[in-house]
């Protein structure tokens, strides 16, 4: 075993992957109980299991190992983890240095995961952000241009190339049938693993009918396997692949589910995802993540049949290599420093590509800030330019198509603003005849028969702010599936019909903008918020008076009352 925990006298022996080896005494301290379920949760997180690679960084963990039972002994805590409150463990945690607190959190951590018995709440408080910041943490500069440009390559090749090889072995073994039927062929290598799952070759041997050592000498079970299950070489590309299209932090892509994936039409995805400095947080996917994402569930779809639903959550699931039946479970830098040695990725200093995720996130939007304003990565437009400067010197249409381009703008532009020029369509009585008579336009533009009219001003048709004449028009979302515009958006839509009843909404949308102008600097707020703040006063001064102030009793002032996302919270 690369990694032992011997208990007479209790000590911790590691063998690296460079073949050096340690030996780690954790004897003669106050609490041995503590010390040793510390140890148990440390040989978790040293190679081959974990990252802890070297000598150097195990002597850290059993420091933090001493340190921690030294400390509650002195305090009188004599028992082991399942006996720690999570009360005393937090004592202790803000009395630490940042690196012995991250040590004896991840410890206590994988203890809990492994199996080990801890008292509520203390998994959590092992597992959430640290009290003391760890100093000298400097953020990664962005990789250079041709750095990024050749990891991009390389990850979509592979992504690309399995995902072909996926697609043809399912069609393959759409015509497949058991191999003592049809013979050896890669056809039915695919069939019977389709049917069975991903196994092991004695496993996949037995299912066939002959020995493990017969399905070695005649091949293709490992290239059967590799096609038709994602495996750690091309779990590992799409996850890089995935950092670089949506610029996701580490912690959030590793920790995917599949409900975090909330579709919002044919072509959007919004992302619910954890940032571990901070909470919970939404993304709408930029087209390529969406596309990228979409591929990987149905590269999954089969191995998802064949695991147990709890693990089938998960978003990211693959064999750790191809040809076996064990899944990933995590994987970490070390994992992804081999892949890289392995397609021979290198730096623009000539050495292997150092990765790492957090400065994938870094390249992204730094990537995204300088396309904000030259539109390429490469351009030489000065940013402090003004816009007639660069729309005399840099924008000149020389082609048809390049015109149509600038003059398609243009018209989206001036369609923005005559909508938004348009008066409110307020109904100040509930009744068909009064819409239909009052807005001839909006009825025939629409084509608005007795039925819609009646759903209108009955409130079938009602959203949070409004009621909308067409849900599924596609305005501001594709067409035929249900709008994904926020609440606030029906202020300036043409949709939108509003009536008395939607005065309470009206109301709580008006306060959560007072909230965000107290927030929010006040050319953020305009350019935000600013046009909808004006058209809902608007759509008020429409209503009754008595009508405004009876539905102010029923707002309370809070973020709860809107439909909002967490990012959209005020502080």
């Amino acid at each position: 075993m690369p990694t032992m925990l011997i208990d007479q006298p209790l000590r911790i022996t590691c063998v690296f992957s460079d073949g050096s080896r340690a030996a780690f005494s954790l004897d003669g301290l106050p609490n041995p109980l503590l010390a040793r379920q510390l140890a148990t949760g440390l040989v978790d997180l040293i190679h081959p299991h974990g990252t802890a690679d070297s000598a150097g960084t195990v002597n850290h963990y059993a420091q933090a190992i001493r340190g921690m039972a030294r400390t509650l002994a002195e305090q009188g805590f004599a028992g082991g983890l399942d006996q720690l409150r999570r009360s005393r463990l937090a004592e202790y945690l803000m009395g630490c240095s940042g690196g012995r607190e991250a040590c004896t959190r991840a410890m206590v951590e994988a203890f809990g995961q492994a199996g080990g018995s801890l008292a509520d709440g203390v998994l959590e408080l092992a597992a959430g952000r640290n009290f003391n910041v760890q100093p000298n943490h400097h953020a990664l500069p962005p990789y250079s241009e041709t750095e990024w440009q050749r990891l991009g390559d390389l990850c979509r090749r592979l992504v690309e190339e399995s995902y072909a090889a996926h697609r043809q072995a399912l069609t393959a073994v759409a015509h497949g049938q058991h191999p003592a039927e049809g013979g050896w062929t890669p056809q039915n290598l695919r069939w019977l693993l389709a049917t069975i799952g991903p196994v092991s070759i004695s496993e996949f041997g037995r299912n066939a009918g002959i020995s493990a050592a017969l399905v070695h000498r005649r091949g293709g079970f490992h290239d059967a396997t590799k096609a038709l299950f994602p495996h750690l070489e091309v779990l590992i590309a799409y996850r890089l692949l995935f950092g670089i299209y949506s610029g996701i932090v580490p912690d959030g892509i590793e920790d995917l589910v599949t409900q975090d994936v909330d579709w919002a039409g044919d072509s959007t995805i919004l992302l619910s995802y954890v940032k571990g400095r901070t909470a919970a947080e939404s993304l709408n996917l930029p087209r390529r993540a969406v596309r990228l994402l979409e591929q990987w569930l149905a590269h999954s779809t089969l191995l998802r049949s064949f695991v147990p639903p709890d693990e089938g959550r998960k978003l990211w699931l693959g064999l750790s290599r191809a040809g076996g039946d064990r899944r990933v479970r995590k994987f970490d830098r070390v994992a992804i420093q081999r892949w890289v040695v392995r397609h021979q990725l290198v730096g623009d200093d000539g050495q292997p590509l150092k990765i790492h995720r957090s400065r994938i996130r870094t390249t992204h939007e730094a990537m995204r800030d300088k396309s904000a304003w030259t539109g390429s990565g490469r351009a030489t437009i000065d940013p402090n330019h003004t816009p007639a400067v660069e729309g005399d010197h840099y924008l000149t249409a020389a082609t048809a198509a390049q015109q149509r381009a600038v003059e398609a703008v243009i018209e989206d532009a001036q369609h923005d603003l005559l909508r938004r020029s348009h008066p409110p369509t307020v109904i100040t009585e509930d009744e068909a005849a009064a819409l239909a008579e009052g807005y001839p336009q909006l009825v025939a533009d629409l084509a608005l028969d007795d039925e819609v009219i009646a759903e209108l001003v009955g409130g079938q048709r009602d959203v949070f702010t409004a009621a909308c004449g067409d849900q599924l028009s596609g305005l501001h979302g594709p067409k035929g599936k249900p709008c994904p515009a926020r609440p606030w958006v029906c202020l300036l839509c043409p949709l939108a019909v509003f009536a008395p009843r939607h005065a309470v909404s009206l109301l709580q949308l008006k306060a959560f903008f007072s909230r965000q102008w107290q927030q929010m600097p006040a050319a953020h707020f305009m350019a935000v918020f600013g046009p909808y703040a004006a058209r809902i006063q608007q759509v008020l001064d429409r209503f009754d008076p008595a009508v405004v102030t009876a539905a102010t009793a029923h707002v309370i002032d809070r973020d709860d009352e809107l439909p909002l996302r967490p990012e959209e919270m005020t502080a």
